[in-house]
């Protein structure tokens, strides 16, 4: 606050002044913040998309308070995007049934969890075999996905329900991120939308850890269903895991839990499992992490706005004069469009014509039709 106070040449009592709403710059100072702070004036007055709803960190408890905060508006951006682009382009249907059936997070058993997510399999379609791209799935029932380096190991996603459109939106890390990672911390935020849509503030702090835990253990009976996955796991040895990491593309720390939740892995060979897993340098750096598959990414956002761009609706010029109020790389940054693409003018479309479009047709002749002689008996 101080050093923004010395950039605009005022003091920094006004510049707190300014934040806590007891006072407003004038339109000179007005500009000149928002030419600081690279935002538009209007990032300043136009009413904030405020939901009344929590937002689920995974480490709520151990993070840094200015992480949270700068995660919190974040995730307040991204809504707003997709509010703008929702003005344009219809989003696909929330397809995300009512798992709880009136009841509350708090009545449920582990075995209500592991139907849950067999449940959800048969709704969506997917089947009870590996799901190979969770991210791609959310996108088709109805989320909002934006990813960001979160700048802090504590913090791998977060989920919250915009209120005004009744849509679930998710933000994931691109921190040091690999393939299976993505796909629990999806799976994990996908979780927390469907069991706690309807808890309270109060309720996300007294009950942190009961809720992250029943996120997990639904995020991994989705990813590995209690059908199927046990029966592909003759021996629990760490290769055995590794193979079936290849086929599943579940972390092999995330397999351990799995069949430990499952009583498939008797305690003290779940503990053996991780000490091996862990002097093999496996937490940093797991087999088939690097370069395997190709990082799944958000694409929903990201065709939205290249749709109203090459339809003619809105030029990107448009876009930020008018809809969006941060910065044109914020807004890259979380629909995770290539860097610079507001600078990027729109291609032109070139029709091509068929090389014999406009040569005559040739005259034809009608067939004569010849008639072989039938076979001698």
């Amino acid at each position: 606050m101080s050093a923004l106070a010395r950039r605009l040449g005022v003091n920094a009592s006004s510049v707190s002044r300014w934040e806590d709403g007891t006072s407003s710059p004038d339109a000179e100072a007005l500009q000149q913040l928002a030419a600081e702070l690279k935002v538009r004036p209007e990032f300043f007055l136009r009413p904030q998309l405020d939901s009344v709803r929590p937002v689920f960190f995974r480490s709520l408890s151990s993070a840094y308070v200015r992480d949270i905060a700068y995660q919190r508006v974040q995730m307040r951006w991204l809504q707003e995007i997709g509010a703008t682009v929702q003005h344009y382009v219809d989003l696909p249907a929330v397809d995300i049934p009512d798992v709880l059936g009136g009841s509350s997070y708090r009545q449920l058993r582990d075995e209500d969890i592991e139907q849950i997510a067999l449940d959800l399999r048969r709704h969506w379609k997917v089947g009870e075999g590996p799901c190979v791209d969770v991210v791609a799935l959310m996108e088709r029932v109805g989320f909002v996905i934006g990813s960001i380096e979160m700048g802090t190991a504590k913090l791998d996603g977060l989920c919250s329900w915009a209120e005004a459109e009744d849509r679930p939106y998710v933000l994931l890390a691109t921190d040091k991120m690999s393939f299976p990672r993505r796909q629990m911390d999806a799976a994990h935020e996908m979780a927390h939308a469907l069991l706690h849509r309807h808890v309270t503030e109060h309720e996300l702090r007294s009950d942190l850890k009961q809720i992250e835990a029943q996120a997990f253990r639904l995020a991994s009976a989705f990813l590995m269903p209690s059908t199927t996955f046990p029966l592909e796991v003759r021996t629990p040895s760490l290769a055995a895991l590794v193979t079936l990491k290849e086929r599943w593309r579940v972390s092999i720390k995330a397999q351990i839990k799995r069949l430990s939740d499952l009583d498939l892995l008797p305690e003290a060979q779940g503990t053996h499992l991780y000490k091996l897993y862990s002097a093999k340098g496996w937490s940093k750096e797991e087999p088939l992490d690097r370069d395997r598959w190709e990082l799944q990414q958000p694409r929903l956002l990201s065709d939205a706005l290249n749709l109203i761009v090459d339809s003619g609706v809105r030029s990107k010029a448009d876009l930020l004069a008018v809809e969006f109020t941060v910065s044109s790389s914020d807004v890259e940054n979380l629909c995770n469009l290539p860097p610079g693409w507001f600078n990027r003018e729109r291609a032109e479309v070139v029709q091509l014509t068929p090389r014999f479009a406009d040569k005559p047709a040739p005259d034809t002749a009608p067939a004569t039709v010849v008639r072989f002689p039938g076979r001698s008996r």
